[in-house]
């Protein structure tokens, strides 16, 4: 089903919409004439989610928010249309469940908000000092173990603070992730406010649902771990609780110093009981603000939050133990890696497995499809695929042959060969490398190997120091910088290992190794045989890697691949992935610093 644009460009946005849009688009024209300085304009745009590239000029990056990642056909296929008409034919899905698209015209982007807006899509504060992407779980409803369905949460929480007065002029970003277990799936132990659901005992000897809320975890060059605010928050006081963590950062944020803006940074001059302390007084007295959000949100109360799981049991659920094939069937391959049922409800789902996060027009509409025709639930994931739920069993042969037809069938959650990445260097004014082309480099060295589908090794790449593609929480994580070899500049990764998310903890990577980009491929190679061939049954990487002595102790072992050869004798070396030319570090003003 074809996408009818005409009828969609006549669709009656709401007046606020129209409003904000219209807004948008007179002071584009009036920076193009000069009217309005760079750096007010730089704010405004990045308010709408609009954000600047390496290339300099009108090039654009236009960020598409999807809380909790979740996404209808008509959406699909709005961004595929978008993608193939003012992007390049393909979009890419984020870390943090948005997806992006590049090189976007500025003149264009007033265009592309109205035809987002006329299928319920926005980039509003999906860039800048706001609150960015409310995550969740993308197993959400179906995962097997969860204490409360987070789905409708995180969407009552974006509802909440979208154009919300107080959301739009931070110290700094600050981002909310909801996860529905301890497993922590939607990764909420590394951000300013992560939600996990879980239950306690009441006098009568029955349980009562809610949360436990972390705050003031963050990645980026200096990653901190979240640390509890306080063991137990009811539905009732779970909004309330968000929006006083939310005050207390704009009122102490540091707006002077915008690399100790984010709420971490309270943590270290404030220390942890004091915001704690301030966090309850704000939500004490929150109650007689206009903006008080107390009791069980209308979305919760009309989507409701059961559970799809039975809470407590950690075993083999996905993300807490190694993914193993067994079978030589393509079918049964893809079905044991890519499939995963809810125990309480009997839910049904399945990973559409995306290579770098990267979709193109003719896959949105090809799922946008197949979401019809199987009446399927589909989620966005922070590893940058696709979770298809609401499925039968009967469906899964039909599903298999259906994704195999848009290349998206390779069995891939939570296997090597779904290496994360950040856009590097292709688009960013931050990175330092090419951090796509080495996930690609890795991708295709494994799959050589025979590797590809090794189970519980993650591998997350970012170009940069600051973590966008969440170097810190993998199992195998790079992040790039310039190397100095034989008088010449090259690009190189420093590798961390042992990463580790889950149980309501996160551990961060410990470094390892420095080596040339394309050396890199080949020590993960090197790992992850050895992790194959050296594990015990059902041992996780970073058990393997603190019984084989420890990052440092492992990386040793790599040191034969950490020396630059001599530019003459292989000048590939110094010529970064997708790249022609001799490697040069570039880097422009960061556009999240501003």
């Amino acid at each position: 089903m074809a996408i009818d644009v005409s009828e969609l460009r006549s669709r009656q946005l709401s007046p606020a919409i129209e409003s904000e849009v219209d807004t948008y688009e007179a002071t584009v024209e009036s920076y193009l004439r000069g009217e309005v300085d760079e750096d007010v304009f730089r704010v405004f745009r990045l308010n709408h989610g609009i954000y600047g590239q390496r290339q300099g000029g009108h090039s654009q990056m236009v960020r598409i928010k999807v809380p909790a990642g979740r996404i209808v056909p008509e959406q699909l296929e709005m961004i595929g249309h978008l993608a193939a008409t003012y992007s390049r034919g393909w979009a890419h899905l984020t870390t943090r469940q948005n997806v992006q698209m590049h090189f976007v015209s500025l003149e264009d982007t007033p265009e592309v908000m109205r035809l987002l807006a006329s299928v319920g899509l926005t980039t509003r504060e999906a860039c800048g000092d706001t609150v960015r992407n409310v995550m969740g779980c993308h197993l959400a409803g179906a995962c097997p173990n969860e204490v409360l369905d987070v789905s409708a949460w995180a969407q009552a929480t974006a509802e909440h603070f979208m154009r919300n007065p107080l959301s739009q002029r931070l110290p700094r970003k600050f981002k909310i992730n909801f996860s529905g277990c301890a497993v922590d799936c939607g990764q909420a132990m590394f951000n300013d406010v992560g939600v996990v659901a879980v239950s306690r005992p009441r006098d009568d000897g029955t349980t009562e649902a809610g949360f436990r809320i972390f705050i003031a975890g963050g990645l980026g060059a200096n990653p901190h771990p979240a640390q509890v605010l306080e063991d137990f928050t009811s539905r009732e006081d779970l909004l309330p609780t968000i929006e006083a963590a939310l005050r207390v950062q704009d009122h102490f944020g540091n707006r002077d110093n915008k690399l100790r803006a984010r709420m971490k940074w309270l943590v270290d001059t404030l220390g942890m009981e004091e915001l704690r302390a301030r966090i309850a007084k704000e939500r004490k007295f929150l109650r007689a603000s206009a903006t008080w959000p107390g009791g069980i949100p209308e979305t919760v109360r009309t989507d409701g939050d059961d559970p799809a799981g039975t809470g407590g049991d950690l075993e083999n659920v996905p993300g807490m133990t190694p993914v193993t094939i067994s079978s030589s069937d393509p079918f049964r391959r893809w079905e044991q890696a890519n499939v995963v049922r809810g125990r309480a409800n009997g839910s049904v789902s399945a990973y559409a497995y995306a290579r770098l996060g990267d979709i193109t027009t003719a896959q949105f509409d090809a799922l946008a499809e197949l979401q019809r025709d199987l009446d399927l639930d589909i989620r966005i994931t922070n590893r940058q695929n696709f979770a298809l739920r609401d499925l039968t069993e009967d469906q899964l042969p039909e599903l298999h042959e259906r994704l195999g037809e848009m290349s998206m069938a390779e069995p891939g959650a939570e296997l090597a060969r779904d290496v994360v990445s950040c856009p590097g260097a292709d688009t960013c004014n931050l990175a330092v490398t090419q951090s796509r082309g080495l996930a690609d480099d890795i991708g295709t060295a494994l799959d050589d190997a025979g590797l590809a589908e090794v189970g519980g090794v993650r591998i997350n790449i970012s170009g940069c120091t600051n973590s966008c593609g969440q170097h810190h929480v993998a199992d195998i994580g790079f992040f790039g910088w310039e190397r100095r070899a034989h008088g010449r500049a090259a690009p190189g990764y420093q590798m961390l290992l042992g990463g580790r998310l889950g149980d309501t903890e996160v551990e961060f990577g410990s470094k390892a190794a420095k080596l040339p980009a394309k050396q890199a491929g080949r020590a993960v190679v090197r790992l992850v045989g050895r992790y194959a061939d050296e594990r015990d049954a059902g041992e996780t990487f970073r058990s393997w890697l603190e019984r084989s002595g420890g990052a440092a102790e492992v990386g040793r072992t790599l040191d034969d691949l950490s020396e630059f050869p001599d530019p003459e004798t292989h000048p590939d070396f110094y010529v970064d992935f997708h790249e022609t030319g001799p490697y040069v570090k570039e880097t422009g003003d960061s556009e999240c610093a501003t």
